[in-house]
């Protein structure tokens, strides 16, 4: 990735702090290059004079002063002047052949503007939505879909190579339960006690010939392969698409020969001593990584407990050579992060090479009030009926704008709005509105040299967009997708400013504003596609 305008301009800085520093050792902080929160005070501030005192052994703002005059023979015509303010902080005021500069950089670099950068790269495999087979996809799994496929899109643009998993828990007791209640269906009989009452399960039964005569388990596998029909389907019409879809049944299967999964991640335990059998049962030594006490892996009765499965499955993805794993959970897996982080370091694996996300609840508002979900009762609200309520963008817009540790209150009166209101709405149309004057101009010519001085919104639109690569770094780096949204809707509001006060077409600066637009249109895009969302050409 090709260096920014922005960080050209803190390179300069840096330089001109050398400049005066001439050779003397210095303190090891990097002087800030950052947005003064008031205006008048220029485009950007810098404390590198501060940071300076010390080693040069004179007053903060004499060194500003020093430190302004090297900075402005750097930058040449990019800088209009500079001010030296409070204790000693330099104030850059950029000149408009800055801002033009920086609006050829945006246009030149297109498509891989913001992209790359990662340092290493890594091969990542994001595990997520991981949903029991046993009913639909709700919303809650709606968020958690939203969240891992809009962090592989951001770490793939970085740079990374990322796959997509969803884990299937095919195995243990809510299988059996699973199919019992589709067995209850075919047989016309009331579903058991802690069964699945979904009107779903009646389907289900009837897609299977002998739903009502077979065993249990064969009528729990036909009954998972058409969930799992369901909801690839599903996430599909969603824009996820997983790259593997790993079965937890087939940890606790033979492999030909060779034992199953979870009988060789045991062995990996005992290699690293990390095992022990206490009144017939096999425990983790997770106690010496942090957990509060040592887990139980095989009962005295030889049943493997869940945890089994954790040991077996990380290893598992440890053997496929990933750098680094990240595993999307629901929020009632808050429990199990330091209990897991420990079992992986038990089988030898980096605790930091494994990050483990908890998603917070989403409830669905609608006329003031939440509906509530619950698979078993059937009292549910399905994320094909979401997408069917608001639209795939507005849903994935609304359960990406917070952060995935906060709770979702998704207003589904809000989402289906067409106006200024609705933040999905106003991001989309602010593409839409440049793609409609880009069809007026036609052939029209683009041109980065502007004919007149800038206009205050117009280098306030082009600020915006130089800090997109920035943005797209700290959400990456941050795990966070909402600072995307967050950032396209001011980018939007920006725009709009923009739009109102200066005029595109007709006028002596048509040629540099249809440049200006064009690359806005081009970071909304590609903003918007990291989060999974259309950018419409009209609307």
């Amino acid at each position: 990735m090709s260096t920014t305008p922005l960080d050209d301009l803190r390179a300069a800085v840096e330089a001109a702090a050398g400049d005066l520093r001439d050779g003397t050792p210095g303190a090891g902080a990097k002087p800030t290059l950052e947005r003064p929160k008031r205006a008048g005070f220029g485009d950007y501030s810098t404390n590198a004079a501060m940071l300076l005192a010390p080693t040069l052994k004179a007053p903060p703002r004499e060194i500003a002063e020093r430190l302004g005059s090297a900075l402005s023979d750097r930058l040449g015509d990019h800088v209009d002047r500079v001010e030296v303010a409070g204790p000693g902080f330099l104030n850059v005021f950029l000149s408009d052949a800055w801002y033009a500069a920086a609006a050829a950089h945006v246009l030149e670099a297109g498509e891989d503007y913001g992209k790359g950068g990662a340092d290493p790269t890594e091969r990542v495999l994001v595990e997520f939505v991981s949903a029991n087979p046993t009913g639909p996809m709700h919303v809650g799994h709606a968020r958690n879909a939203a969240y891992g496929d809009a962090l592989a899109r951001m770490l793939a643009f970085r740079g990374h190579a990322v796959e997509r998993e969803f884990y299937v828990n095919d195995y243990g007791t809510q299988v059996v339960r699973f199919g019992e209640s589709i067995q209850a269906r075919a047989r016309g009989e009331a579903v058991p006690e802690g069964g699945y009452k979904g009107d779903y399960i009646q389907e289900i039964a009837d897609a299977i010939p002998d739903a009502a005569t077979a065993d249990a388990e064969s009528v729990a596998r036909a009954g998972i392969e058409l969930m799992l029909e369901r909801t690839r389907a599903s996430l599909a019409s969603f824009r996820v698409e997983m790259d593997t879809w790993f079965s937890e049944h087939s940890l606790h299967e033979p492999r030909g020969a060779d034992p199953s999964l979870v009988a060789h991640g045991f062995e990996r335990l005992d290699e690293q001593g990390n095992s022990y059998r206490s009144e017939g049962a096999l425990w983790a030594r997770t106690t010496r990584f942090g957990d509060d006490k040592d887990r139980v892996i095989e009962r005295s009765s030889g049943q493997h407990t869940y945890f089994a499965s954790d040991i077996a499955y990380h290893q598992e993805k440890r053997e496929r050579g990933f750098d680094r794993m990240i595993d999307v959970w629901g929020a009632d897996h808050h429990g199990y992060v330091q209990r897991v982080k420990a079992m992986f370091e038990a089988l030898g694996g980096d605790r930091d090479k494994l990050e483990l996300i908890i998603m917070q609840f989403v409830h669905l508002v609608e006329r003031g009030e939440r509906s509530q979900m619950s698979k078993r009762s059937g009292e549910f609200v399905s994320l094909d009926e979401l997408v069917a309520e608001i639209g795939v963008d507005a849903a994935r817009w609304y359960l990406l704008a917070r952060s995935h540790d906060t709770t979702v209150d998704l207003d589904l009166d809000l989402a289906g709005e067409q106006s200024a209101e609705n933040p999905v709405y106003y991001v989309q149309y602010a593409h839409a509105r440049i793609e409609s004057v880009k069809r007026k101009a036609g052939d029209a010519p683009r041109s980065t040299e502007s004919a007149a001085e800038l206009h205050p919104s117009e280098r306030a639109l082009i600020q915006k967009l130089v800090t997109f690569p920035a943005e797209v770094r700290e959400a990456a780096d941050r795990r966070a997708p909402h600072r995307i949204a967050a950032y396209l809707l001011e980018l939007a509001q920006d725009f709009a400013a923009f739009y109102r006060d200066c005029r595109v077409l007709g006028v002596p600066e048509e040629p540099f504003r249809l440049a200006v637009i064009d690359a806005t249109r081009g970071v909304l895009a590609r903003g918007l596609d990291l989060l999974g969302i259309e950018a419409p050409s009209s609307m």
